[in-house]
């Protein structure tokens, strides 16, 4: 049996299971010298946290709590060691291969069913490239550790969730990169696990165009005319519920934003904007089109803040509950 604690006054309320999922929740603690540690103890000091597992080094947990004046949290504790002393704030290469290795031990539980689903903290990518590590983001090494080929990146907040077709592309690189084969393999990901992970049978996905006015009948660019629009039209004849392509200037107005449950934008800074302003800190980063369940906090290391008590755990929050509700789901349509 579900609660509902209207986490979100909507469709896409996100329903938080009484019951505790069968396997724990892998949470990474990221770099030991940002907040990552700080979030989850500010946070298991007021909410119980017996269904995870927390994944780093449990001497730099136990440092940051005795700092922030809090009490070790009552869960497991994998023990992944970093191989240097850390202050707050002064991240260190030396520990790339400790962080690397947390990421590690969440993906491979997950896949084994050890885990039920893995909640990653923040983490600095430079820190991981300057160790020598080719690194570009949380999501690319999940892909490629899970070997699939396009994964989808889906940030929520309480009331909206929006999904990208490009993710970390120079500007001039995007029309390039919106193809038939593209577009059709991410949303047909989206399409599927909004069903499978989010329990919503028949979704309904608003589709940004990419030029303004969605190219104003082709004076103000033809990708809608020879893309965008044929894709969405064999689409639909697929029996998947497109809206669009709606003009990203009115997409993310309430009245239009409220007719679908999830907003997929062409490329990153036409989606996240809107997103991150009506609710930065207090979102998630969801990976679609893996065979795991992978959230994430929706900000970063924030190295000046870590050990200061400041920190915000709004969006550890929101991607816990997030995870707990896909395990949730899941588990009820693998039962079906």
């Amino acid at each position: 049996m579900a609660v509902n604690y209207n986490f979100i006054m909507s469709s896409k309320s996100f329903i938080i299971s009484s019951e505790k999922p069968l396997k724990p929740i892998a949470y990474t603690l990221g770099d030991p010298a940002g907040i990552g540690a700080d979030i989850f103890l500010q946070y298991a000091s007021h909410h119980p946290v017996d269904d995870l597992v927390v994944v780093g080094d449990e001497r730099c947990l136990a440092a940051r709590a005795k700092m922030l004046g809090l009490s070790m949290p009552n869960c497991r504790i994998y023990q992944c060691s970093v191989n240097s002393p850390t202050v707050c704030g002064e991240a260190k290469a030396e520990n790339a291969a400790g962080i690397l290795d947390m990421l590690d031990v969440a993906i491979d539980g997950c896949l084994n069913n050890e885990f039920s689903a893995m909640l990653t903290g923040p983490l600095s990518k430079s820190i991981i490239n300057d160790a020598g590590t080719p690194f570009s983001g949380h999501t690319e090494y999940l892909a490629q550790r899970c070997t699939i080929d396009l994964p989808v990146m889906l940030l929520a907040t309480p009331s909206l969730r929006v999904a990208l077709v490009t993710t970390h592309l120079a500007l001039r690189e995007v029309s390039d990169a919106i193809t038939e084969e593209t577009l059709t393999s991410i949303i047909c990901v989206l399409n599927a696990d909004m069903k499978s992970k989010f329990a919503i049978s028949e979704p309904r996905i608003l589709v940004c165009g990419l030029n303004p006015h969605a190219g104003e009948g082709g004076h103000l660019g033809r990708e809608e005319i020879e893309v965008i629009v044929p894709t969405l039209n064999t689409l639909r004849d697929q029996g998947i519920n497109l809206i669009g392509p709606v003009p990203a200037d009115t997409a993310f107005t309430l009245s239009v934003r409220e007719s679908a449950d999830v907003i997929l934008a062409m490329y990153h800074d036409q989606g996240l904007p809107t997103l991150k302003a009506q609710g930065f800190g207090e979102a998630a980063n969801i990976t679609l089109g893996l065979p795991i369940i992978r959230t994430s906090v929706d900000h970063g290391t924030a190295f000046d803040l870590a050990g200061s008590g400041k920190a915000n755990i709004g969006g550890f929050e929101t991607a816990l509950n997030v995870a707990r509700e896909m395990v949730t789901f899941t588990r009820g349509a693998s039962n079906e």
